[in-house]
């Protein structure tokens, strides 16, 4: 039988990764309808929900280690605005490495090596596409963070009521 104290902590680290693997798991299929439509006919396949999963997940955890760095709470005293930059920075050249990792991978089993699976991508990247989908993932990272910043200043009590509260009048005055 495990250690419950083993139990404990590895509910309490499934439970840290739910929200941010949910937000980018739904964020992600917008993601992938807006590449879809704008590839259609273009014979690029869509992505898979299993594929988006993944990456939501991969997306999550690194979040998670990323919060744990020293380093990622940079701007304590500065408003919220530094933060959230700082974080969107951090966040999206995770998402972006990503990204690129996983078209390598796709271009590497049609190729069969990384140095030409790296050109192939290269020369077969319909750029305004792809600067397209990096803008939307920009902004969903950057909304990502704020919410997450405005959480910790608030308190995610708050916010949830301030979201959910049927009297949102009479929330909004005592919340902030």
């Amino acid at each position: 039988m495990s250690d419950p104290s083993t139990m404990h902590k590895l509910k309490e680290e499934f439970l840290k990764l739910v929200p941010p693997t949910l937000f980018f798991f739904i964020a992600l299929h917008v993601v992938a309808l807006v590449r879809s439509l704008m590839t259609h006919g273009t014979g690029l396949p869509p992505a898979s929900t299993a594929q988006i999963a993944l990456s939501a997940l991969i997306l999550g955890k690194a979040v998670l280690l990323a919060d744990m760095l020293p380093a990622i709470n940079r701007f304590p005293d500065k408003p919220l605005a530094y933060n959230v930059a700082w974080k969107t920075v951090l966040y999206f050249a995770a998402a972006s490495l990503i990204h690129y990792l996983e078209r390598l991978y796709e271009a590497h089993k049609e190729v069969g090596s990384l140095a030409a699976a790296n050109e192939h991508l290269l020369a077969q990247t319909i750029w305004p596409h792809f600067w397209g989908i990096q803008i939307v993932i920009l902004v969903v990272v950057m909304n990502y963070c704020a919410i997450r910043e405005l959480g910790r200043a608030l308190g995610e009590e708050r916010i949830f009521r301030l979201f959910f509260r049927d009297d949102i009048t009479g929330s909004a005055r005592t919340l902030l």
